[in-house]
């Protein structure tokens, strides 16, 4: 038996994401020698870079970098610690 699926279609993101994504990627993933691009990212992998810039797409443009800063948790109190 044949089954067809109903083909998925896939949305295109627009110019002005796709660059903001591209400028919030070179921003977090600085490269070890600047215009060199075979010289790899100073931080993360290339795997990372498409995560982020995926997880900005689907953000439509904005990315959430709150997940860098220290948690609320780490900050403390002004207490001294027993």
């Amino acid at each position: 038996m044949l089954t067809l699926a109903a083909p998925v279609t896939a949305s295109a993101i627009t110019v002005e994401v796709a660059r903001a994504c591209d400028a919030a990627v070179s921003k977090a993933f600085p490269p070890r020698q600047i215009g060199n691009p075979a010289a790899g990212s100073s931080k993360g992998t290339a795997k990372d870079q498409r995560e982020y810039f995926q997880k900005c797409v689907a953000n439509n443009g904005k990315v959430d970098d709150a997940s860098s800063e220290p948690s609320k948790d780490s900050k403390t109190d002004g207490k001294p610690s027993k």
